[in-house]
């Protein structure tokens, strides 16, 4: 017969095992979610020129574009945006083709049309091109209702905290701003924020490794306090 001590020593190293194991899937399911998700387009270095300044010229038409197209549908609806945008792209189109009708009605020339290398270009959707999108799309989505099914669900208690907490703020926030506001800050902070960061790395490394070592104690404690029964759906 073996010895209990010597069973007791087993169970738990196995159970040490599955936890290790477990605890490593969800880590690599994360990442894979993060690093496959639309916030790593961030990351792109066509991005990263853009927001780090790096050619300030196409930088400050992206932003300026950006900021009047928000600032716009701010103050109007969209659907008169959307009608401005593309009633003024027809004033400058329909203006430059009568501008070039009459120069070679004058020169008597034969140009053609000054937008014919623009009309013999194929802008056409390839049908693999729409299909790998939409599959991409369709991984996010799933990806996205797995995530909301854990948290709703209560699959580990701590998380959806995070997740109410995060909620009851954003109860203020939508009190004081509007989801246009939120947007016009959130691209003031987009095309600022990077070069804050870029030449204060240091001292803001350093005040967020404290941020997150005050947040991972704080939790650490919470999950310590709460009841064998709800930390299982973590362990199992």
């Amino acid at each position: 017969m073996a010895d209990p001590m010597t069973q007791s020593s087993q169970i738990s190293s196995s159970q040490g095992l599955a936890d290790g194991q477990n605890s490593a899937k969800d880590s690599k399911f994360a990442d894979s979610f993060l690093s496959s998700s639309p916030v790593s387009l961030i990351q792109s270095p066509q991005v990263k020129d853009l927001v780090y300044w790096r050619d300030p010229k196409k930088s400050g038409v992206v932003f300026g574009v950006s900021m009047l197209l928000l600032l716009s549908l701010a103050a109007f609806s969209i659907v008169s945006v959307v009608s401005y945008i593309l009633l003024a792209l027809l004033c400058v189109t329909i203006s430059f083709r009568i501008y070039k009708s009459v120069v070679q009605a004058v020169q008597k020339s034969s140009d053609g049309h000054p937008f014919k290398a623009f009309m013999e270009k194929d802008v056409s959707v390839p049908p693999e091109t729409f299909r790998k999108h939409v599959d991409q799309c369709l991984t996010y989505v799933n990806r996205a209702l797995k995530q909301m099914s854990r948290l709703f669900l209560v699959e580990d208690l701590v998380d959806s905290l995070k997740l109410a907490v995060a909620m009851w703020l954003l109860t203020y926030v939508g009190a004081v701003f509007n989801g246009i506001t939120i947007l016009i800050l959130a691209d003031i902070l987009i095309f600022t924020m990077p070069l804050v960061y870029e030449k204060n790395k240091t001292q803001i490394d350093h005040y967020v490794d404290i941020a997150r070592t005050q947040i991972n104690t704080t939790m650490a404690k919470l999950q310590e306090k709460l009841p064998a029964s709800m930390k299982r759906g973590k362990t199992e």
